[in-house]
């Protein structure tokens, strides 16, 4: 909890001119707590939360994605090291696949415009 507070505290004194800042969490329970809530609003900060389950709105579960289909899926390592080593060469290397990363993780979202989806 204390990261949190430290973080909102950062961003208060990043943007102190700012009447309201936004912050988007996911729904960890840690992030929910009274404590950082509380924190939160006196510090004018307003706190968005994903909706359960929803990965597709958290860019950093596209690069899990891509290094499951790079490492994991379909191998077999025997040992842990080698696993490991994999993992460690995906993200070494995953610089010199920028074409792939800015195609893969954007903030690109399906508008959908129905009545019934209407806010």
């Amino acid at each position: 909890m204390r990261k949190r507070l430290n973080l909102y505290l950062t961003l208060r004194k990043q943007h102190p001119l700012e009447k309201e800042i936004h912050v988007i969490w996911d729904n960890a329970a840690y992030h929910k707590s009274k404590d950082v809530q509380s924190y939160a609003k006196d510090s004018n900060i307003k706190l968005h939360y994903l909706p359960p389950y929803s990965p597709n709105l958290n860019p950093i579960e596209r690069l899990w994605k891509m290094m499951h289909e790079a490492v994991t899926y379909n191998r077999y390592y025997e040992k842990f090291i080698d696993f490991r080593e994999a993992s460690l060469n995906f993200f070494k290397r995953i610089g010199r696949r920028k074409a792939l990363l800015r195609k893969s993780i954007t903030d690109k979202f399906q508008i959908i415009d129905a009545p019934m989806f209407a806010s």
